[in-house]
């Protein structure tokens, strides 16, 4: 089913939380004094948290399979609170497996309160491999390193209140409504605040990897365009404002710097832009950025790496690959200038190209390893979704969250009321 532009969304909302209430009472159970709580969205959730199984799913984010799930964790959370919502845990020493300590007895019963462990048995002082695998699998499911110990960033999160947590829930429901109606039948779909990406075809997710999105200071923007053009071997053209704040001091610290990257200086921005000699420059001009243009030839050393993915937008962002493969192993991944870094692009790459005569995965290893750089144009352009999205639920029930760090969620409240 599909909304059509114009639908009373908050009387959509009414209803299905009235209709979703009910049925998660009927499926579900929770006994203040045995505190026993059974999510039936996450039944067949793994204990394992550290596996990432949002990274698994089939299931995409966006449309009907995502929007519906996250109107039964509304009206689940709507119960919590009702049931008085959870008790704040101090903050103090670590808590980690084999430790007695008297917040642990509230630790159970948070964990027990939205399902991260379904029942709390033995002695409820100590942190058990129950408990451990709870704080896992609630790590896990709200952005954090899933290393099992109770840190200060655990208890912040853990004791962000229900009442917040079901505003978030809503403010996120929102941003799926409002894009419902646009879906294709091949798109690709960027989590800004998830730090994920989905090529989806048919319904299904087809490709999901880990992204890399802009610093605090540097935010990805939210965008929906078409990807049109694939660029292997791709050359760097710097950003004023990034050959301001980053490459130029490096440049004025070590005069060899230009040369040891691989990047060139051009005089202007046209197609017929001249080189000139980094030795003839004056570097310690501050206006040196506006008059020369920076450049990266194609190389191991290339920020964009071997892929760059286009699609028109004001904001000069775009999808690539990065030499620096490790940051991927993060659990938050805030640290680029505002473009997307994909984990394992060739992937994507080769997925956008498919309808595209000549451009197998073949061809683009080929290509990518003669070094040639490549402008291809795609035969049918794909819509590029770029959304920023603090909370959904898994194609296993699970329900995500993850921090506010652009502060975007107040200002789509605001506008909602």
């Amino acid at each position: 089913m599909r909304f059509a532009r114009g639908f009373q969304f908050a009387a959509l909302v009414a209803s299905m939380l009235a209709i979703g209430g009910g049925h998660a009472m009927a499926a579900s159970s929770y006994d203040p004094v045995e505190t026993q709580w059974i999510d039936p969205w996450a039944a067949n959730a793994s204990a394992q948290a550290t596996d990432d199984p949002a990274l698994k799913s089939t299931v995409p984010t966006l449309g009907d399979a995502g929007f519906w799930p996250v109107i039964r964790a509304i009206s689940m959370y709507k119960q919590i609170q009702n049931w008085g919502g959870w008790e704040a845990i101090p903050q103090g020493e670590r808590l980690e497996k084999g430790m007695r300590d008297r917040r642990i007895v509230l630790l159970r019963k948070r964990l027990l309160a939205t399902g991260d462990i379904t029942v709390s048995e033995g002695d409820q002082s100590l942190f058990d491999d129950m408990v451990l695998q709870g704080v896992r699998r609630f790590q896990s499911r709200h952005g954090l390193d899933p290393d099992g110990s109770i840190g200060r960033a655990t208890i912040a999160a853990l004791n962000v209140p229900v009442e917040a947590r079901i505003q978030q829930l809503e403010v996120n429901l929102k941003r799926l409504n409002d894009v419902a109606p646009t879906l294709g039948r091949r798109y690709v779909f960027v989590n800004i605040a998830g730090q994920e990406v989905e090529a989806v075809e048919n319904g299904d997710v087809v490709i999901r990897k880990r992204v890399i999105v802009g610093k605090e200071d540097r935010q990805t923007p939210e965008y929906t365009s078409r990807i049109n053009s694939i660029v292997l071997n791709p050359y760097w053209n710097v950003p004023q404002s990034i050959a301001m704040k980053d490459l130029l001091p490096k440049i004025r610290a070590n005069p060899l710097f230009l040369k040891r990257m691989g990047i060139r200086v051009l005089r202007g921005w046209s197609d017929t832009a001249q080189e000139v000699d980094p030795s003839t420059v004056n570097w310690s001009d501050p206006n040196v950025t506006r008059q020369y243009r920076l450049r990266q030839d194609p190389s191991r050393l290339n920020s964009l790496g071997t892929v760059k993915i286009n699609f028109p937008n004001p904001f000069a962002v775009y999808l690539h690959d990065t030499p620096v493969k490790a940051l991927f192993g993060r659990q938050a991944r805030n640290f680029s200038s505002g473009c997307v870094r994909v984990q394992e692009v060739r992937d994507l790459a080769a997925w956008l190209l498919k309808d595209t005569p000549g451009w197998d995965r073949a061809r683009i290893d080929q290509v990518i390893t003669s070094g040639e750089h490549k402008d291809v144009s795609m035969l049918r352009p794909v819509p590029v979704y770029l959304m920023y999205l603090t909370a959904w639920v898994g194609e296993d029930g699970v329900v995500n969250f993850r921090d506010d760090v652009y502060d975007r969620d107040r200002k789509v409240s605001a506008t909602a009321s």
